[in-house]
């Protein structure tokens, strides 16, 4: 499997709806603290920005349109980045709330899911021995018995509404092999054009594990199934960020770090911000003579809109 050469374009993922409040106190909470972390993450070299919303009073993830807007339009005032706007949501949400903010924002890029499956996030729940809010502890238990919803019905209502329909381009999240099938099936019937921007994602409990032999497996399955007409990306969960990250773009792949994914910056240290993590992935993929796409490069590279057309 030789690379070819490329610009590795790095992704940040600023705040998701995985961790809570008190596992890390900098993990970004309010709309300043999210718009304030996007932006030095796209100083620090992050073409694209993934972006959730949390309640400012307790921290919780929100799908609340008005709270996106709050940061939206600072991240786009102070930087050129590109905005790709979560559709997966949080825990407990219907899919129309998962979709508000993008359908209110008309981003260049979403994330969608591609199939529905256990997210298991209840085992952190276990490693935290203090709570700072009521509702943490509760909405990492209901995982255990929750499914993460994506059935091909919901994902065709969201390429309709935010494709067809808004002009955005989407980030495929796959978390294990038959969701890249999932992905063709919707090539084939047409629903979704190249290039596909295909983030793979390991070391999520219900999903395929952060294992090399699954990497090699996932990268070689999206070239059958794709060829020419993807750009692929890794996501790794926990400690196995940076080194997942730094093997997939000496493949040939493209990057996402953030406090979404891990909390860390090294064994035991918590990462003090995205844009700490951003600069660390930076300064590998410098020491290893890749380039680094800039936001304008990576929105030629993905055939984008541009940050003129959204509405926000």
């Amino acid at each position: 499997m030789v690379a070819k050469p490329h610009k590795v374009i790095i992704s940040c993922a600023i705040t998701g709806s995985i961790h809570t409040p008190s596992m890390s106190p900098h993990l970004p909470i309010t709309p300043d603290e999210i718009a304030r972390d996007a932006i030095a993450a796209a100083k620090a070299g992050a073409a694209i920005l993934h972006l959730h919303a949390r309640e400012p009073d307790d921290g919780r993830p929100s799908p609340r349109a008005d709270l996106f807007m709050e940061f939206l339009p600072c991240i786009k005032e102070a930087t050129n980045a590109i905005v790709n706007i979560t559709t997966g949501g949080g825990q407990g949400m219907t899919l129309d709330q998962r979709i508000e903010a993008a359908v209110r924002a008309k981003p260049e890029m979403c994330s969608l899911n591609m199939r529905t499956f256990n997210f298991g996030i209840f085992p952190l729940a276990h490693k935290q021995t203090a709570w700072k809010h009521s509702w943490e502890e509760p909405f990492l238990a209901s995982t255990r018995d929750g499914i993460f919803r994506n059935t091909f019905q919901d994902i065709e209502y969201v390429v309709k509404m935010l494709g067809e329909s808004a002009g955005a381009r989407f980030e495929f999240e796959c978390y294990d092999v038959g969701h890249l099938y999932n992905l063709a099936y919707f090539v084939r019937e047409g629903l979704v054009k190249p290039p596909f921007f295909i983030q793979t994602i390991f070391g999520i409990l219900g999903g395929i594990a952060a294992d090399v032999e699954h990497l090699l497996h996932m990268r070689r399955t999206a070239d059958a199934l794709f060829g020419d007409d993807y750009q692929w990306s890794v996501v790794a969960a926990g400690r196995r960020q940076i080194p997942f990250a730094t093997m997939v773009a000496l493949m040939g792949g493209n990057v996402r770090v953030g406090l979404e994914d891990s909390l860390y910056i090294g064994k035991g240290k918590l990462a003090t911000s995205n844009a700490e993590q951003v600069t660390k992935m930076r300064k590998v993929l410098e020491a290893l003579d890749l380039e680094i796409a800039t936001p304008a490069e990576a929105r030629e590279i993905l055939s984008l809109k541009g940050a003129n057309a959204v509405a926000f």
